[in-house]
């Protein structure tokens, strides 16, 4: 509804697109399956928000024009503001990150109800400088790969940790990622949250787990970074074969990190269900993706098989859905059409042939 009450048009286009992402959404809000108490409503508002937010403002600053470094960085920090539940600044300021075109309120509202669910967390507060350090990184992440290769690169270099083990593409994947956003809000339902929990979550998925989210979703969009001539951060990799042999350690390590975790078997089926849910695009895909796809299938091993089927059942399920919509579209359509055919015909119009042209009068 709020994207809806846009008055300008191409802005509401951008804004509902953005909402049309709904899987990613969806994603996030299933980190509040690690809630079994307590504030799970508020969890599901703050992952949702926060991925809505982020959605909405990546797509604007993908819009060609001006300096776009300086817009993406500024439209990114909406999502540092979305992490200050007890910020004192006005609502309005928002406005200032669409670059002068006003959205009626539609960003503002959104902060808004992200900061609204996790004032209600009682253990944000013990997360919330690491949570604001990989929102930080997002924006950094997402203004300098729209600007020069060479400074997203360099950039990367310097946030790679010695014994990381990760490429500077993969780094700057792992910043691109919002998961460790969402696990650490997930994490925050729980007033006993602790400083060495808060580390633990931080350094897992803000390395292995984040960078094969990203990786995966270059993948899935390779085509469309080239057809928009984008950084594509799978493309950085030599050739199709090491892309999928890279992907297959990331993907292993990935559920090794996840099953270390405090609640690691949890961790293990959220890590598991994301990958699993690029998996069906990328084996339906071309290039870069159908080669990718087996490598991180073998990977994660059994506990993959039943979710597998489970995303499967899902997209089997919205065809019928839209089968169903369309069989009904068209009957309506039809019963429109005999409706219409058994109304009298009205008096036909009769030019008089006297008096043609513009002036030609019709009875």
């Amino acid at each position: 509804r709020s994207a809806s009450r846009i008055a300008d048009p191409a802005l509401r286009e951008l804004a509902l697109a953005a909402l049309e992402k709904r899987s990613n959404m969806e994603g996030a809000a299933a980190f509040a399956a690690f809630v079994r108490f307590g504030p799970r409503r508020d969890v599901v508002q703050a992952l949702v928000a926060f991925q809505a937010i982020y959605n909405h403002v990546d797509m604007l600053a993908e819009q060609r024009g001006g300096d776009q470094e300086a817009r993406a960085r500024a439209l990114h920090e909406a999502l540092l503001l979305a992490l200050e539940p007890g910020a004192a600044e006005p609502a309005c300021r928002a406005h200032a990150l669409q670059s002068g075109r006003d959205d009626e309120g539609h960003l503002a509202e959104m902060i808004e109800a992200c900061r609204w669910a996790l004032s209600r967390l009682p253990g944000f507060a013990a997360a919330s400088p690491t949570v604001r350090a990989a929102a930080r990184r997002i924006v950094a992440f997402q203004s300098f790969s729209l600007g020069e290769q060479g400074k997203l690169e360099a950039w990367a270099l310097h946030e790679t940790l010695p014994g990381s083990g990760l490429d500077w593409w993969e780094t700057a994947a792992a910043a691109g990622s919002s998961l460790t956003v969402h696990a650490l809000i997930a994490a925050s339902a729980s007033p006993a949250l602790s400083a060495p929990d808060v580390e633990a979550i931080d350094g897992a998925y803000s390395s292995s787990i984040g960078a094969l989210h990203s990786l995966l979703d270059s993948v899935v969009d390779e085509a469309e970074d080239a057809q928009a001539r984008q950084l594509s951060l799978i493309g950085c990799y030599c050739s199709r074969q090491e892309a999928a042999a890279r992907l297959g350690v990331l993907t292993e390590r990935t559920i090794e990190a996840a099953r270390d975790l405090p609640d690691g078997r949890m961790h293990a089926v959220v890590a598991t269900a994301m990958a699993c849910s690029y998996l069906g695009d990328c084996e339906r895909a071309d290039g870069q993706a159908r080669a990718v796809a087996p490598a991180v299938r073998a990977a994660l091993g059994g506990l993959s098989r039943p979710i597998v089927r489970v995303f499967a059942l899902r997209r089997l399920a919205a065809r019928l859905a839209l089968s169903r919509s369309g069989r009904e579209a068209r009957a309506t359509e039809a019963r429109a059409a005999e409706v219409a055919l058994r109304k009298p015909a009205s008096p036909a119009a009769v030019v008089d042939r006297g008096n043609r042209g513009a002036g030609a009068r019709a009875t």
